[in-house]
């Protein structure tokens, strides 16, 4: 068992989670408690070595935080690390999700078992972990319960259906969950932000379409540029800070202002 307050990541190993676990262990000196499936254990090495260079703790945790089984499993190995009331921060950024359509009759239709395992990863496991962080009465005094979401409910893509309703139904967790833990003086909110570059998204696409990625967002953005995993890490950092305590069960835009400029682009693409 450890002292001092602790950050909880899920999905801690690359991209935005390992880069909010080194920002709040180097900003708010948080120990750090990064979940992972194990997918990324050169990333996830260099994530627990980055951390401990700050002097604060690092345990990362391998396992399925999508389920419940690997919920309660994470949960009992975080109370004997970190010991009751030690959670100021959690953060929920597992991206495990399929892409396909609800009815195109073909491959790509999504089966039963992608649409509980994309709900299971993207909403229900936000519940599951605040329901184990309350049962072991893990949660510090004021502690910051952080989902993670994307422009795509309001702006949809056409493969992306069955993320966008998980994304959907994980608002509606944290609105309800702000409700009922506000009173005891826990934060619980929703921070949304545009596409970042990371080893998921450059596993996914080739080189090529890295760069026409990165070409519409320069396009799209206000800023002519794509946003980065460390400036979502400074932003979850000051989250957590007492002087945005009155946020709560609000989704966050942290977009850049991403999606103003669609019409325009449709109606006045080149031709």
């Amino acid at each position: 068992m450890s002292t001092g307050q602790w950050a909880v990541v899920l999905g801690a190993s690359s991209g935005t989670g390992a880069a909010i676990a080194l920002e709040v262990a180097r900003s708010r000196e948080f120990n750090v408690f990064g979940v992972h499936r194990g997918r990324y254990l050169e990333q996830a090495q260099r994530v627990e070595q980055d951390v401990a260079a700050t002097g604060r703790r690092i345990v990362m945790h391998r396992g399925d935080a999508a389920i419940p089984e690997g919920v309660a499993q994470g949960a009992d190995a975080l109370l004997a690390a970190a010991g009751p009331r030690s959670v100021k921060l959690f953060v929920h950024s597992l991206a495990s999700g399929s892409v396909g359509h609800f009815v195109s009759g073909g491959e790509e239709q999504f089966h039963p078992k992608q649409v509980e395992r994309t709900f299971n990863a993207m909403a229900h496991s936000f519940l599951y972990w605040i329901q184990a962080l309350v049962a072991r009465d893990l949660l510090a005094p004021q502690a910051r319960l952080l989902g993670l979401t994307n422009p795509l409910t309001e702006s949809l893509l056409h493969n992306t259906g069955l993320i966008t309703a998980a994304k959907a139904a994980l608002e509606i967790y944290v609105r309800h969950l702000a409700l009922e833990l506000g009173p005891k003086g826990h934060r619980v909110n929703l921070l949304k932000f545009g596409t970042v570059m990371t080893p998921a998204l450059q596993h996914v696409y080739s080189p090529e379409a890295l760069a026409k990625l990165e070409a519409a967002h320069a396009r799209m953005n206000p800023s002519g540029r794509m946003c980065t995993v460390e400036e979502v890490a400074r932003f979850v950092s000051v989250l957590v800070g007492e002087d945005v305590d009155w946020f709560n069960g609000a989704t966050i835009d942290f977009t850049g202002g991403m999606t103003l400029r669609l019409l325009d682009l449709v109606l006045n693409a080149p031709r």
